[in-house]
């Protein structure tokens, strides 16, 4: 009996395997850099391990599952599958084989995974509770509204117990959404500008309590110890200081820019590894900015996409308030590839309901 298997399925099974071998070998062949943090989670030498914030839950898992004991090549080889699996669940595109830049930008995709999470990650934890949004949307026994409101509270959930930021995109994505109502010339750049202002409404009445706005206690922070170190290469730093209410506003856009429209990483001409992240994003971003575009003008049609897309774009603007650098960057939207891999593919998935 003769087995058939599609294109776009065998294409996804080759990416699995060569991909896989990338995720044994990265421990070999990276530099030590991409491993301080697997190395703190590994180790525990700080003796972090708890129930709240990201590296004591993180720690905690990989003790309980055993991961922190193996070599991280064996990490590798038996994280990067459970990746695959997710993505193969949430299904694969019927044109997944053709040559063209959305698909070329998951495959480069996929390449990361395979890289920043060949080690103990708290990416790996991320990208796992991340899926459930999009089985939430893509469940068809599950109501719209109930997968819209089970959704925003897992996010705040998640922002309360393992990563504060998160905490922020139910907040953001919903005013966001609030603009989408509103008749605008361009809803789209206006969406978008919007849930800038609320971030930055965020951070500064969070200064006026506690006295420091968020991107000072986060990215300057990590950023002050590196400024003449071997890892400054792709630190993102503010034009201006930001421990004043416009210094902060002028950072938050930068560091959204910088992240998500990185023209300014050009500059990075002799190192390949970040002009590629900065080619990808770019082309990313854009083809994003479309499909959002298109979900706000068809909003009831697209209600699930739309959501997802306003979800995410939160996400990116709440990393240009912590993002430190371009690396952590791709590392974090690594971390939410479900939701990308998703968006960029939500006429497949349309076609599937």
């Amino acid at each position: 009996m003769q087995i058939l298997i599609k294109r776009s399925t065998a294409t996804f099974i080759v990416l699995l395997i060569l991909n896989l071998f990338v995720a044994v070998l990265a421990c070999y062949v990276l530099p030590k850099r991409f491993f301080y943090d697997a190395v703190v989670i590994a180790l525990d030498k700080g003796n972090e391990i708890g129930f709240f914030g990201s590296y004591p839950l993180t720690i905690l898992f990989y003790k309980i599952t055993g991961l922190r004991y193996l070599p991280f090549s064996i990490v590798g080889l038996i994280q990067f599958p459970i990746l695959m699996y997710v993505l193969y669940k949430i299904g694969i595109p019927a044109d997944f084989e053709k040559i063209n830049i959305k698909n070329i930008l998951v495959y480069l995709g996929i390449l990361m995974m395979a890289i920043f999470m060949s080690m103990p990650s708290k990416e790996f934890i991320t990208y796992l509770f991340v899926s459930q949004i999009v089985f939430l949307f893509l469940n068809e026994k599950v109501s719209f509204r109930k997968a819209l409101f089970s959704s925003l509270f897992l996010l705040t959930v998640f922002g309360v117990l393992y990563r504060p930021y998160f905490f922020l995109i139910p907040i953001i994505a919903v005013v966001m959404y609030g603009v989408t109502l509103v008749n605008f010339n361009n809803k789209t750049l206006t969406t978008i500008f919007y849930g800038l202002l609320i971030a930055i409404f965020l951070s500064l009445s969070y200064g006026v309590v506690l006295g420091h706005y968020f991107s000072e206690v986060s990215r300057e922070v990590v950023n002050s110890v590196r400024l003449s170190g071997v890892d400054a290469n792709s630190i993102i730093i503010s034009p201006i200081k930001p421990d004043t209410w416009y210094g902060e506003t002028i950072g938050i856009v930068y560091g959204f820019f910088s992240v998500n429209v990185p023209l300014n990483g050009f500059k990075y001409i002799f190192s390949p590894q970040i002009l590629v992240f900065v080619i990808w994003q770019l082309f990313l971003f854009y083809i994003l900015l479309v499909r959002f575009s298109k979900c706000i003008a068809a909003r009831e049609k697209h209600k699930n996409e739309l959501w997802v897309l306003l979800i995410l774009f939160a996400f990116f603007i709440v990393q240009g308030v912590f993002e430190p650098d371009l690396g952590s960057a791709v590392r974090h939207k690594i971390g939410v590839f479900p939701l990308i891999y998703y968006a960029l593919y939500y006429e497949h998935f349309r076609k599937k309901l």
